[in-house]
């Protein structure tokens, strides 16, 4: 397969690079990280005026109706400013929900807040230790209504809405997993903010005590929506993950040829050069797969699955490993507080979690090639 984005789509990432270089410098992404807000206000209304939280919602909802790589793109140029908006769990998950199974009603209310940049979502589907699974899954639904708790749930108490996963039987079947539409401000929702390991993208707790819900999509299809959902997700998630990839690896490389020992600079020596050079590798081979999953997505590819799989646990390493190898290449100066590297180490092990782990998708992958092969 020959892949690639056309001309206006790398235009629109020129344009989205721009626009974070000015609004989004680290200083602000330690402000976030530091407690002095809980996002930036200031970035989020102004992804909204550019268009990029509508990109993929079509226009009778609000949005710009561009499409999904475009979406991709403007994720990219996230990943690389380490945005701390929540622009994942509103765009990526609640939106990708919405647009996949949410009732005319459901689209017309939630989508063109969310393109505007009025509304905040997030999937609520984790609930604490373990990857998600039908069986994991403990929070109730009966007589339109959801008990239980969730956690962690990325940009939980600052949400103003969720996609609530929760079990209507106990068969064990996935067809008693359910989703539902939840307004997190209408009562009968305690939201507990959680630390983590990057206090830029936050986690909470919700605890449901009677808290009213709309049915989103089909009683029996929770789980077959959520598999979708995720997948989609992967993909967009995993653009982040290369940006952040590629931006640790710029930041080694510009160090490696500023800084001086012993008279020359330490890119010249042979352990750093490889130190690069593997950072180069990973993060290629994660946009080879992210390529893959772009395409995969963007058409409805019936390799959606193995591709969003592939792009996933490529992009996971990829990020992981650059912004580790980030901090060596910099040596002692990497390890303090001042330097950026540890704002990618950080956003490199939050996302790493942020869909399920990486043995998850990587179970996913071989589950996944196992029954194409089998067909």
């Amino acid at each position: 397969m020959n892949f690639d984005f056309s001309d206006d789509q790398n235009q629109l990432r020129d344009q989205a690079r721009r626009f974070l270089s000015e609004t989004c410098p680290p200083k602000a992404v330690r402000a976030v990280l530091e407690g002095k807000a809980d996002y930036d206000r200031e970035l989020w209304k102004g992804l909204a005026e550019m268009g990029f939280l509508g990109v993929a919602i079509p226009e009778e909802f609000g949005g710009t109706g561009a499409g999904q790589l475009e979406l991709c793109v403007i994720a990219e140029e996230l990943g690389r400013a380490l945005a701390p908006v929540p622009f994942a769990s509103t765009v990526y998950l609640a939106a990708e929900a919405l647009m996949l199974a949410g009732s005319d009603a459901q689209k017309r209310k939630w989508l063109p807040k969310i393109a505007s940049g009025e509304a905040i979502g997030t999937l609520a589907l984790f609930e604490g230790t373990g990857n998600p699974t039908p069986k994991s899954i403990k929070v109730s639904a009966a007589g339109g209504a959801l008990t239980g708790t969730k956690m962690p749930v990325a940009d939980g108490a600052i949400a103003d809405f969720a996609i609530v996963a929760a079990r209507t039987g106990n068969s064990g079947r996935d067809s008693d997993i359910a989703l539902y539409l939840v307004d997190l401000k209408a009562g009968g929702v305690t939201a507990k903010p959680l630390q983590s390991i990057d206090p830029s993208r936050q986690q909470a707790e919700l605890v449901f005590a009677g808290a009213k819900a709309e049915s989103l999509g089909a009683a029996n299809e929770g789980w077959s929506i959520l598999k979708r959902v995720l997948d989609r997700a992967a993909v967009l998630v995993g653009f982040e993950q290369l940006g952040g990839a590629d931006r640790a690896l710029e930041m080694g490389r510009d160090y490696a040829l500023d800084r001086i020992a012993f008279g020359r600079p330490i890119g010249s020596f042979q352990a750093i050069k490889h130190i690069l050079a593997d950072m180069y590798v990973s993060a290629t081979l994660a946009r080879s797969n992210c390529y893959y999953g772009a395409w995969a997505l963007s058409t409805d590819a019936a390799e959606l699955p193995e591709a969003a799989a592939s792009a996933r646990i490529s992009a996971t390493q990829a990020f992981q490993h650059c912004a580790k190898q980030n901090i060596q290449v910099h040596g002692g100066m990497g390890f303090t507080w001042e330097f950026d590297c540890h704002l990618y180490y950080r956003r490199s092990n939050a996302l790493a979690l942020a869909l399920g782990s990486l043995p998850y998708w990587e179970d996913q992958l071989i589950d996944r090639l196992r029954q194409k092969n089998a067909a």
